[in-house]
């Protein structure tokens, strides 16, 4: 099975380019972020006619998550258990979505940003990670041979490498010691990022901001992770980051993250 994640930065816009990956690329499995849209503005036809199931969760504009499987799409949850709320009045966001596709538990996520350190919404985003792990370590001690899979747009750069100047990013989100320790804690309640392992190199990113010709540059950011459970681990065979897929014009910021798992 081919699953891949993408923070798309808005389906409708790049529905095309969403279809074409999906043509050459023979991915099973889309994970996506930031879909910016309803369930209703969903392009879901479109997937349709291609051979996927589509589960969504989103609202006009803002965050949103989907699953697209042409492999089964099961038991959709479009939060998880416990998710934080944020806002006034609270609400839990359209940031998690978890769908059961060929066997595997497949998790949408869009982590929070954190906006500033000391901001309310980085306080949320420590919050919001620590409860997932949470809840991911429950899903392994309930079933440790679950097959499960936490995809997407973390919004942290565990390592200096990932950032392409460090110095640039010092006081700011993303790479301060607490979120990083919060990426890390997954790995410690035995989930395993995958892409790291098959993808060590430094300075290989999933990000590049549309200002100032970061993508020319190779200026960016490594966010886009994989965390698996030890039963899918074990099936991982290749992991590929899509890098061509922010190239020409209408491209996402970020770029497909993809990992292939043998049969199980």
């Amino acid at each position: 099975m081919r699953l891949a994640t993408w923070n798309i930065n808005s389906v409708r816009a790049r529905v095309d380019r969403v279809l074409a990956f999906l043509d050459r690329s023979g991915t099973d499995v889309l994970a996506l972020q930031e879909t910016k849209c309803t369930p209703a503005q969903f392009p879901v036809a479109a997937f349709e006619a291609a051979g996927y199931e589509v589960a969504c969760a989103g609202v006009n504009q803002w965050n949103g998550v989907a699953v697209l499987s042409r492999v089964g799409l099961d038991d959709v949850a479009t939060s998880f258990p416990g998710q934080p709320a944020f806002g006034d009045p609270p609400r839990v966001e359209p940031r998690a979505l978890g769908a059961t596709c060929g066997g595997v538990r497949v998790w949408s996520l869009y982590v929070p940003h954190g906006r500033e350190v000391g901001d309310p919404h980085y306080a949320y985003k420590l919050h919001w990670l620590e409860a997932l792990r949470e809840q991911a370590e429950k899903w392994l001690a309930d079933d440790p041979a679950a097959q499960v899979a936490l995809v997407g747009d973390w919004n942290v750069a565990p390592l200096d490498t990932d950032v392409w100047d460090v110095a640039a990013f010092a006081g700011k989100t993303h790479v301060t010691p607490a979120e990083r320790d919060a990426f890390a804690a997954f790995g410690a309640s035995g989930y395993s990022e995958v892409t790291r392992e098959a993808v060590p190199a430094e300075h290989t990113y999933t990000y590049w901001d549309y200002q100032r010709l970061r993508f020319p540059r190779n200026q960016g950011m490594r966010i886009d992770f994989q965390y698996l459970s030890p039963a899918a681990r074990a099936r991982v065979q290749r992991v590929v980051i899509d890098r061509d897929e922010r190239k020409g014009s209408g491209a996402s910021d970020h770029v497909p993250v993809v990992v292939d798992l043998a049969d199980g």
